[in-house]
């Protein structure tokens, strides 16, 4: 008697079917974030430009904090120190605003090496409280420098050369490349052979280090990407406002916002600071008018769901459901 001998192949694939999707939409959604100087109105290009910085700044904190293992709360230090050296550059030395956006982020690298090396040898809360020392010594000297506007700030006056449409165009489309080299890039990161040796490190250094992870390399060139990343957030962002000054630049509440959204969202996930970004950027629009009301809900909820979702919104809504808009992990799947 003949026996029909079913073969199944088994696929290892990295991609998922969300994943592709999810994909799709991210290059469908910069491409019309590409084309809004055509269609969109002044207000709304800025709330798109705002979104993006957001949710770049939560990439590149859940990167360094979700990922390395290094809690900051001073990454408004490289925020604050490359706007200001986009405002020297334009200001002082008649650079192009836009070239000058690039150029100075060669500010936070200088900042970010000096920082590193301090403060490589903390851990935990000593590490987190060295970097709020750093981002508070940036801002009181930038407070007493003349040559920086001391106190009161800079204008960014070199952008009167363009007109409203121009800027807007360039604004936009420098929050677009910024997205890519964050977000982009961390999805990038993760799914390189870095990507695994990150996650190991961020779970036990020791035993990373035990099975051949260059804990103290990896994490130096994490950190130096994360600042250099924040700094392109402030570039953007005060590219837009044309306004700075040391209070704003180096204002505590960036890093409030980043923690918020990576918490809530899901830290140590792609998913979860795109899913927080959506809740802080709606819950700001809706709910900001409010004042202390409105901050003391937004710590409630951040408080609610690291007691109850460690995993952040992500974890019971996508995860629970076992969706994957970025995978990075490799995954066994059955054929014919």
């Amino acid at each position: 008697m003949n026996r029909a001998v079913e073969v199944r192949h088994h696929l290892v694939s990295r991609q998922t079917n969300g994943g592709r999707l999810a994909l799709s939409l991210a290059g469908a959604a910069l491409l019309l974030m590409v084309s809004m100087p055509w269609w969109a109105d002044a207000g709304l290009t800025r709330s798109v430009v705002e979104f993006s910085c957001y949710l770049a700044l939560a990439a590149m904190w859940n990167l360094l904090a979700g990922y390395a293992g290094m809690v900051s709360i001073g990454q408004q230090a490289f925020l604050g120190v490359a706007a200001y050296g986009l405002f020297a550059l334009a200001g002082h030395f008649d650079v192009d605003p836009f070239l000058a956006a690039g150029l100075c982020l060669v500010v936070p690298v200088l900042l970010a090496v000096p920082t590193y090396l301090l403060l490589r040898r903390l851990e935990g809360p000593y590490f987190a409280i060295g970097t709020w020392v750093i981002a508070e010594v940036c801002r009181l000297v930038i407070s007493n420098t003349e040559w920086l506007g001391s106190s009161s700030g800079m204008t960014l006056r070199a952008m009167q050369q363009y007109s409203l449409e121009q800027r807007q165009m360039g604004v936009v489309w420098m929050a677009a490349i910024m997205l890519l080299l964050t977000v982009g890039g961390s999805y990038w990161l993760l799914r390189s052979r870095f990507g695994l040796a990150l996650t190991a490190m961020r779970d036990n250094a020791v035993s990373a280090t035990s099975q051949g992870v260059d804990v103290e390399r990896l994490r130096f060139l994490v950190f130096l990407a994360a600042a250099i990343g924040t700094g392109l957030v402030g570039a953007v962002y005060y590219l837009s406002a044309l306004r700075l000054s040391p209070n704003a630049g180096f204002d505590p509440n960036w890093i409030a916002i980043a923690i918020f959204i990576v918490m809530v969202g899901g830290i140590g996930t792609l998913e979860g600071p795109l899913l927080g970004a959506v809740v802080y950027f709606t819950a700001d629009r809706l709910f900001s008018d409010y004042g202390v009301t409105y901050m003391i809900a937004l710590g409630l909820l951040t408080l609610v769901v690291a007691l109850y979702a460690r995993g952040g919104l992500w974890s019971i809504t996508g995860g629970r459901l076992g969706w994957h808009w970025f995978p990075t992990r490799w995954w066994l799947r059955s054929g014919r």
